[in-house]
């Protein structure tokens, strides 16, 4: 499936053009989710690196964010097992993108810190992601810009509720 360079020119939305079904909670609710899954899985392909995967990138930026976390709280804010996060550091650290580092208060625990090729790794894919949509939102017009401002408060909303 190719991506266009250009997106279709669209009409500025208005509320003629959307039907009072489209509005009713459930149905909005269905299409809504497929379309903000389809937006996010089109921003995760713009990233530095191939080598590392969707995972390793979510622990990069949460290390770059929060600074050294140790592997459990990795593991929690990732919402995946132990074992698993284990494999993740694992390769980070065989990329040289974190290092594993005793912690300061707890010699049992190991921290993990991200490294400069790390930060570099999260700088460029945040660069390459903002710089793909950012093109594809200079295609659309002033109206429809200003609906997308208000929608992003609204899932800031959402997602925060």
């Amino acid at each position: 499936m190719s991506t266009p360079t250009r997106l279709a020119p669209a009409v500025a939305p208005s509320s003629a053009t959307v039907k009072p079904a489209q509005c009713r909670p459930g149905t909005l609710a269905g299409e809504l989710r497929i379309s903000l899954l389809r937006a996010s899985r089109r921003l995760r392909m713009e990233r530095s690196s191939t080598e590392i995967t969707d995972g390793q990138y979510s622990v990069l930026h949460a290390l770059a964010k929060l600074g050294p976390l140790t592997p459990g709280a990795l593991a929690e804010r990732e919402h995946v097992q132990p074992p698993q996060i284990t494999r993740t550091v694992a390769a980070l650290v065989e990329a040289g993108l974190v290092a594993r580092g005793v912690h300061p208060t707890d010699k049992r625990q190991v921290l993990v810190t991200i490294t400069e090729a790390g930060e570099q790794e999260v700088r460029e894919t945040k660069r390459r992601r903002e710089a793909w949509l950012a093109q594809r939102l200079k295609d659309l017009t002033l109206a429809e810009r200003t609906v997308l401002a208000e929608a992003t408060e609204i899932l800031r909303r959402i997602s925060t509720s």
